[in-house]
C-alpha cells in the first residue's frame, strides 16, 4: 500500500522544498515527487502546509517522563523513553547512563537485552557517559564512581552488552593506548568528554581515535590566550561535536561561535533528565533547568524540536540546517545510512511540526506512531 503525504514543506539535508509529495511503501520512503504526480492508488495525507522533516535523533538521553534510565536503568523505562520521545519526533536515540556503580551500569546492559526483544526499534543502544572520566571536570559525576578504565573491564561490559553499548563518553588523556584501540576495533564510538586535555592533546587524538566530543564547551576547560585548552583543537579537528542548545549550559553567542567553526559537524544532543529522588543522580526541576541536591546544573530539560527552535529564534541558524543537526549529522556520526534524510531509499521516520514548532504527529517506520501498550 502506498501512503503520500502533500500539501507540506519537506526539510531535508539543508534545503526547504514545497510542492512536492513524499510517497511511502512499507517501512521506506520510495520517491518524492510533484503533487501532481500522486499515484492515484495512494492514501494521500493532506499535511496542511506543515513542515516535514527526517526523524531525529539523539545521541545522549537519559530519561523521559518519570524515568531516568540513566539512574535507575530498567526496560520499562525504556519502553517509556521509546513511547514519548516518538511523540516528540526522536525516531532514534541512545539511553545514556552517567558515571555510576559497576552494578548500574551492568544493569543498564541488561535492561538494553531485555527490552530489545520488545523494542519499537527507535532505542539504538548505550551511551556510556562515564566513569572513565577526569575528576578535574566531573561536572555533575559523582567522583567516586570516576575511575580509569581497565581493559579487562571494557571487555567484559562488551561481551556482556551483546552490541548494546554503541558510544563511551570518556576523558582520553587519562586511559591506556590499548584500552582506546580495543574499543575503535569494536566499533564502539568514542567521544572526548568532561576531559581536562590540553590544546596539544587534543591536536594528537580528536578525529584520529577519538571520534567525537561531548557537550562542547561544558566538562572542558574553558579558552585562554595562553592555556588555549582543548576548544580551539575541537575547532581545527573538527570531530563531530554535540552541543545542549538550551541556553543554559551554553550561551547562543557561543553556539553560533561553534556553527561558524563547525559547520556541518555541530550536532544537537537534549542531555536531558527527568526527575528522580533516588540513585546517584537525584535530579530536581528548577524552573527549565534540572539541578542535583546541591544545585549543581545537570542535565537539561530539551526535547530534540525544542533544540532545533533554539538554534533557529536565538542562535541564527537556518531551519533546514538546524534540522541536520537534528537528524543527519547524528545519523552520520552513528552509522545509521539510511536515517537523517528525506529522500528514495530512506526509512519512513519522519516528524511533522508546524511554524510554532509544535509536534502535530510522528511517522515511524511507515506508519502514524501511536503509544505502544507493548509490556514485557
Amino acid at each position: 500500500m502506498l501512503t503520500a503525504l502533500y500539501n507540506t514543506q519537506i526539510v531535508s539535508a539543508g534545503t526547504i522544498c514545497p510542492g512536492k509529495a513524499v510517497i511511502i511503501e512499507g517501512e521506506q520512503i520510495t520517491a518524492i515527487v510533484n503533487e501532481a504526480d500522486i499515484p492515484e492508488e495512494a492514501d494521500k495525507i493532506d499535511l496542511d502546509g506543515a513542515y516535514l522533516a527526517p526523524g531525529l535523533i539523539d545521541l545522549q538521553i537519559y530519561g523521559a517522563g518519570n524515568s531516568l534510565f540513566g539512574g535507575i536503568p530498567t526496560a520499562d523505562a525504556l519502553q517509556d523513553m521509546e513511547n514519548i520521545l516518538l511523540s516528540q519526533g526522536c525516531t532514534g536515540f541512545f539511553a545514556t547512563v552517567a558515571t555510576n556503580s559497576n552494578d548500574v551500569v551492568l544493569a543498564a546492559i541488561e535492561a538494553a537485552k531485555q527490552w530489545r526483544k520488545h523494542s519499537n526499534g527507535n532505542f539504538l543502544g548505550l551511551h556510556l557517559e562515564g566513569p572513565y572520566l577526569n575528576p578535574k571536570r566531573k561536572g555533575a559525576h559523582p567522583e567516586h564512581f570516576i575511575k580509569k578504565a581497565t581493559l579487562a573491564e571494557v571487555q567484559h561490559w562488551l561481551e556482556l552488552g551483546a552490541r548494546e553499548i554503541k558510544m563511551i563518553t570518556l576523558a582520553p588523556e587519562l586511559q591506556d593506548e590499548e584500552v582506546i584501540a580495543y574499543l575503535n576495533a569494536q566499533g564502539i564510538i568514542l567521544s572526548s568528554g568532561h576531559s581536562n586535555a590540553t590544546y596539544r592533546q587534543g591536536k594528537r587524538f580528536l578525529g584520529k581515535t577519538i571520534q567525537a566530543v561531548t557537550h562542547l564547551y561544558n566538562a572542558m576547560p574553558p579558552m585562554h590566550h595562553r592555556e588555549p585548552g582543548i576548544i580551539p583543537a575541537i575547532f581545527e579537528e573538527r570531530p563531530y561535536t554535540s552541543i545542549v542548545a538550551d541556553g543554559i549550559h551554553v550561551d547562543y553567542a557561543m553556539v553560533r561561535l561553534a556553527k561558524r567553526e563547525l559547520g556541518d559537524k555541530l550536532f544537537l544532543i537534549t542531555d536531558a533528565v527527568t526527575e528522580a529522588r533516588s540513585g546517584a543522580y537525584q535530579h530536581r526541576k528548577d524552573g527549565n533547568r534540572y539541578v542535583m541536591p546541591d544545585g549543581t546544573l545537570s542535565g537539561s530539560a530539551l526535547t530534540m524540536l525544542k533544540a532545533v527552535q533554539n538554534c533557529v529564534q536565538h542562535a541564527g541558524i537556518d531551519l533546514a540546517e538546524a534540522v541536520n543537526m537534528a537528524s543527519l549529522y547524528p545519523a552520520q556520526l552513528a552509522g545509521l545510512t539510511t536515517k537523517g534524510k528525506v529522500e528514495a531509499g530512506y526509512d519512513a521516520d519522519l516528524v511533522i511540526f508546524d511554524a510554532a514548532f509544535n509536534t502535530a504527529f510522528t511517522i515511524y517506520k511507515g506508519k502514524r506512531h501511536t503509544k505502544s501498550i507493548n509490556h514485557i
